[in-house]
């Protein structure tokens, strides 16, 4: 989805909360919510979604803009690693938005039980990443993804509204299927790396 076009509507959308966030004058804050609502034109222009759908996702948050926090975790079992399988058919390390009340291990914890029914406990910080930087961008502002490295203490898979089941996979054996948006096989391999070294440097870019 990120070209130019959409790194421009970003940054203009960026400026223009900043400014209602900050802005005391109303004839300025009237030009930034104009703004708003070009940058929100020219998302919906580029991805063929309705304006409305784009203002509720892409114009519905107050105060400076910051990018979300996304947390993966990596659990693993015999030297092979835990992947959740989507309901629409891809896998990935189990996660999601870091919830308002949680902190990074605390969240990477509740998605690994929510998704894949495994109790674990975060051991250490593989990575912080930018998402630009290594996934598919399929949403219209920025992401931190952050890979915890997390150790499984019991639990078994549910069925649930998000995932259809797990498994286990060697380095070598990792699925065609990946759901690049949230882990790419780069990113699971470095996970790998980090389970296998004896002491592990925290990546972050």
């Amino acid at each position: 989805m990120h070209d130019k076009l959409t790194e421009w509507a970003i940054r203009i959308q960026s400026i223009a909360q900043a400014g209602l966030a900050y802005g005391e004058n109303e004839y300025d804050r009237e030009r930034y919510r104009e703004l708003r609502l070009i940058a929100a034109e020219m998302i919906a222009r580029k991805t063929d979604s309705s304006l409305d759908t784009v203002q509720k996702l892409f114009c519905n948050e107050e105060g400076y803009p910051t990018p979300k926090v996304d947390t993966r975790a990596a659990v693993f079992q015999d030297g092979k690693i835990l992947l959740v399988h989507e309901n629409n058919g891809t896998w990935s390390l189990p996660g999601g938005w870091c919830e308002v009340d949680q902190s990074v291990a605390s969240n990477a914890v509740k998605e690994t039980k929510e998704e894949a029914g495994i109790n674990v406990y975060a051991e250490k910080i593989i990575a912080v990443q930018d998402w630009r930087k290594h996934n598919t961008c399929n949403l219209p502002y920025g992401v931190v993804k952050i890979f915890v490295l997390c150790k499984a203490v019991g639990g078994e898979f549910s069925e649930n509204t998000e995932t259809i089941g797990v498994q286990y996979f060697g380095r070598d054996e990792l699925p065609d299927h990946l759901a690049d948006e949230k882990t790419t096989a780069e990113q699971i391999l470095l996970c790998f790396d980090a389970n296998d070294a004896d002491h592990w440097k925290t990546q972050f870019d």
